[in-house]
């Protein structure tokens, strides 16, 4: 990570779990002063321990506790020239109803959040604040105290907007190269089909790879895929592509025996060990998943154009019963 430059400002994080420490940290290496606000469980770890950061590719990188700014809400006065918003989809309303009573009126606030609508959550929870949708492409893992590792690849994106226009460079300086967008709900609508196997990975217990080359689970997989692609179609959206394959020859690929995928899907599967999906750790923690955002979104489009999505629902109702949380 380069330190060349000077950031276009300070950032804030507002959700230190694995997407906001990774973002948050790797920024805060190439040397931007970033702001962390969080959990207890995470504050105190990063306390403790410091901030390590990983990923696929050999990287390794450490921040210790006294270079951390660590705060359990946003602190009054701080005006960051830029917001992650890194929560949990379940917590997106009350975080930015926090932001917009603590934050000067029109901060930029990125959302770097699965699913689609949570920018249009924040932005209506709060209206002062410029609220725009972002998308993180990769997996990331917490492996350990203050520990994230990141276990696949892909580029960030945002919405366009002059707000982020000084940011991109600075951001592939961290080693997160962003790419802007005049229209991110294309993009949007593919990670949520891709993200569809979050809930499939939770359930089987199993690291994304070892999931991935389960025929049963693929075959779950596409079984949602393929019901999103139909309500998608319906109502004109068209997914833009994340994978080599069209989509609508996804969920024949994940339908193919094993030995045969395994070729096929290469790419697919360089996945590293440590990657699970951020739904396997809700489970495992006890915490609401973001189940709703995803096979959630599927059932409410279908039923917008008076049709059923019984496969995302199903799924759904499974996440919610394996989690306690509704």
């Amino acid at each position: 990570m380069s330190r060349i430059g000077q950031a276009p400002g300070t950032l804030l994080v507002m959700g230190a779990g694995s997407v906001g420490c990774y973002l948050g940290g790797c920024l805060q290496a190439a040397g931007a002063p970033v702001s962390f606000v969080g959990r207890p469980r995470v504050l105190q770890a990063l306390a403790d321990h410091g901030l390590h950061l990983t990923d696929l590719d050999g990287g390794d990188h450490r921040l210790p506790p006294a270079a951390l700014d660590l705060h359990p809400h946003v602190p009054s006065g701080l005006a960051p020239s830029l917001v992650l918003l890194c929560v949990k989809s379940p917590a997106t309303r009350d975080a930015a109803l926090e932001l917009g009573q603590r934050l000067p009126p029109g901060t930029p606030v990125l959302s770097m959040q699965n699913g689609v609508a949570n920018a249009e959550i924040a932005s209506a929870a709060a209206p002062a604040l410029q609220v725009l949708p972002g998308m993180v492409p990769f997996n990331i893992a917490e492996v350990g105290p203050g520990h994230y590792h990141r276990g696949t690849e892909g580029r960030l994106a945002a919405q366009a907007a002059p707000a982020l226009t000084p940011w991109p460079a600075w951001f592939a300086r961290a080693g997160l190269p962003l790419t802007l967008h005049d229209d991110l709900r294309p993009l949007q609508w593919g990670k949520l089909l891709l993200n569809l196997n979050n809930p499939v990975n939770a359930l089987s217990g199993l690291p994304l790879r070892a999931q991935l080359l389960d025929r049963h689970h693929r075959r779950l997989f596409a079984d949602l895929v393929d019901e999103a692609l139909s309500a998608m179609r319906a109502a004109g959206i068209t997914p833009q592509r994340l994978t080599p394959l069209p989509w609508a020859w996804l969920p024949t690929l994940l339908r193919l025996p094993t030995p045969l995928f395994r070729r096929l899907a290469a790419s697919m599967l360089r996945i590293d060990a440590h990657a699970r999906s951020s739904m396997a750790d809700d489970l495992a923690q006890g915490r609401p998943t973001e189940v709703d955002m995803l096979c959630g979104e599927v059932v409410r489009l279908a039923a917008r154009l008076g049709r059923k999505a019984p496969c995302n629902a199903e799924m759904q109702a499974r996440v919610e019963a394996a989690s306690g949380h509704r």
